[in-house]
């Protein structure tokens, strides 16, 4: 080897053995594993994007912050570890093991009498066999050792020699513990994508056509996946989040749920849960073994650990009412849908794809007051009042969550409550909507008629926007406002056709129709009066089309009472609002078949075990470092004299007192 070389593997020897090395190494290690637990690993991209934002989300995906555990950089970090700690055991566990043996009994005179704590007594007889048995019964192991000029003895002794096994036991922990994370990081798959043998699935597609580059055999080292397995079904295979996309691990079972438990507390929130599973044959069908599975804990079955990880929909079949919000018809189309299914809606020549995507029996809300809207609709894009200073938590019962997806791939998501909702004494059937899953639902809320249902609202929105009732719409209004008679027939013409107007634009956009027509019509001067004036209107008229809307109906006329002007109010409202609305239709859940899933966590981490080891073997050795202290003590006996020297690894005032308990009792030997 040249003397390049040699130099070269020497610093290379010294890196690795040294301690501000490891202690570097373990720093980043810790700060990782912080990270790892205040971070929330191996979720889907879009919720980290979602929480951090497009800029930070790239900064921490960079950094390998989302799997942190098995990114490249820790694992070289736990691999350097690994040969730092064993260089310095390899390096110093030879002197150490020597030291421990040794009982330096070939101690000089000269040497003893230079040490920080000894002292010397004169004797008049031999006190050595004393001497022994005082060592013996202080539990020190001792060597004697004559000396080369005969003319005495060294009595050479030691306790707590085991304190250097700290040394040991600490490092090697390290080691241990760091192989531990090596073998659960699962090297070999990482090489397999290195090396583009096993490749990351991104379509969303049935796992059973996923291909063999993305799947992973039931032999896999180490994964940790999770599954949602409905009642009454099995998985064989569960799902490991990688990246921008999954992976699917074949299992050597299949999982079956039998019976989902769950338990609320009296405001309706989760209690507990717990999952009555079977573990079958994957190739038979036979069951092997039942068991109940609950938070925290898990069925062990051939080295898999399965786990009550969470809880969700499994298909709930779905009745619904889909009300058309821009069609003169006042009867519900009958849709049936099922959680996480799709079925397509055709509205006029458009056709939209209505994705159901959950469902929940308990909606647990601040709604301020009892009966009160949900908080959540304080914040509504299309107004409303619900109080949200007050913290009473209600059940507002069963919802359900969709999304409505254009010909263009374009989606909105909307969250619908089954039971109306009450809100200033009013009762309302809320619907919430969203552009994206970062965004807080809005809600609009449809009035309910006295009858405490959806149609009278349903019969009025006909009424207004049916192009071929406007005409009569706006001529009761006149006959109301302007009796014969009493005006021309010129004033009254106008009236009309203003009427006309008015609701032509609000039946177009709402009240931002009306609000862009003044602005590019009206004189900025007559705006607010002009304003007023089309508002009473509208009010004004939109009574007279409630009126017809009954009457087609063959109901009696609405009472022109208080309540009746708040539900055309709020119908208005409403209405104004189906234009930001984003769908077509309303879906009103009329009828619910609930099927529950749980969803199960399965790992498999043989290193587990591996790192408890090393951590009791961590613990083991720090308690040996530090509450174990070495002790050495030395007696050169020569005719007439004794000298006594002590030293310790650590000098503390126990070891001071130690000293003088010894010094004393030695005195009182030599004096017998």
């Amino acid at each position: 080897m040249s003397k390049s070389s040699a130099s070269f593997a020497k610093s290379v020897y010294e890196l690795f053995s040294s301690m501000r090395f490891a202690i570097s190494l373990l720093t980043v290690l810790a700060i990782a594993s912080i990270i790892g637990t205040v971070l929330k690993q191996n979720e889907p991209y879009q919720n980290y994007i979602i929480q951090f934002g497009q800029y930070w989300f790239t900064l921490f995906e960079r950094l390998g912050l989302y799997d942190v555990y098995h990114t490249a950089w820790f694992v070289i970090i736990l691999v350097f570890l690994v040969l730092s700690t064993s260089t310095c055991i390899y390096r110093n566990l030879p002197s150490m093991l020597r030291e421990m043996r040794s009982y330096r009994e070939e101690a000089s005179e000269n040497s003893l009498s230079h040490f920080q704590h000894n002292a010397e007594f004169v004797t008049h007889g031999t006190p050595l066999e004393a001497l022994k048995s005082y060592l013996t019964a202080q539990n020190y192991r001792y060597k004697e050792r004559t000396l080369e000029t005969r003319d005495g003895t060294m009595l050479a002794a030691k306790i707590g020699s085991t304190n250097r096994l700290g040394y040991i036991f600490t490092h090697s922990a390290i080691v241990i513990i760091c192989l531990g994370g090596l073998i659960d990081s699962n090297i070999p798959l990482k090489l397999e994508q290195t090396f583009g043998l096993k490749k990351i699935e991104t379509r969303d597609i049935p796992q059973s056509q996923v291909p063999a580059a993305s799947r992973l055999s039931p032999g896999n080292l180490s994964f940790r996946g999770n599954v949602t397995i409905p009642e009454g079904s099995s998985a064989d295979v569960v799902f490991l989040n990688i990246g921008d996309g999954y992976m699917v691990q074949d299992l050597p079972f299949a999982v079956a749920l039998r019976k989902f438990h769950i338990e609320h507390y009296s405001t309706g929130q989760p209690k507990s849960f717990a999952s009555d599973i079977a573990i079958l044959d994957k190739k038979t069908g036979k069951e092997l073994l039942t068991h109940t599975i609950k938070v925290n804990h898990p069925l062990i079955y051939d080295g898999i650990a399965i786990y009550q990880a969470s809880f969700g929909d499994g298909g709930t079949k779905l009745k619904l009412n889909g009300w058309n919000l821009f069609s003169p018809s006042v009867t519900p189309t009958p849709i049936n849908g099922v959680v996480h299914d799709s079925t397509k809606l055709t509205s006029g020549k458009v056709q939209y794809t209505l994705e159901f995507t959950d469902f929940r029996p308990f909606n647990i809300e601040n709604t301020g007051s009892e009966g009160a809207a949900p908080q959540r609709d304080a914040r509504s894009l299309f107004g409303g009042n619900a109080a949200a200073d007050h913290k009473n938590l209600h059940n507002v019962g069963p919802s359900f969550q969709y999304k409505v997806r254009d010909a263009q791939g374009q989606a909105r998501e909307y969250s619908n409550y089954m039971l109306p909702i009450m809100n200033d004494k009013r009762w309302y059937m809320l619907s919430g909507v969203r552009s994206s899953p970062a965004d807080a639902f809005r809600y609009i809320r449809f009035p309910l008629d006295p009858d405490q249902t959806l149609t009278g609202f349903m019969r009025l929105r006909g009424v207004m926007f049916d192009p071929a009732l406007r005409a009569e719409i706006a001529r009761r209004f006149t006959l109301g406002a302007l009796p014969d008679g009493e005006s021309t027939p010129e004033i009254r013409a106008k009236l009309t056709d203003s009427t006309e107007k008015v609701l032509s634009l609000f039946a177009q956009g709402g009240y931002q129709a009306l609000s862009d027509f003044i602005e590019k019509q009206v004189p900025k001067a007559e705006r607010d009066r002009a304003a007023q004036t089309y508002l009473k209107i509208l009010e004004l008229s939109t009574y007279e089309a409630y009126q017809m809307a009954q009457q087609q109906a063959g109901l009696p006329p609405p009472a022109a009472d208080e309540p009746t002007g708040w539900f055309i109010r709020d119908s208005l409202n409403s209405m104004s609002d189906l234009f930001f609305y984003g769908a077509p239709v309303y879906l009103q859940l009329a009828q619910y078949d609930q099927v529950n899933a749980s969803g199960v966590q399965l790992t498999r981490s043989p290193g587990k075990n591996i790192v408890y080891g090393g951590s009791f073997l961590l613990v083991l050795g720090v308690f040996a470092m530090f509450y174990i202290r070495e002790r050495r003590l030395w007696l050169l006996v020569k005719p007439g004299r004794v000298l006594f020297a002590m030293s310790s690894n650590r000098k503390t005032l126990d070891f001071e007192n130690e000293f003088e308990r010894h010094k004393q009792r030695i005195a009182e030997i030599v004096k017998e």
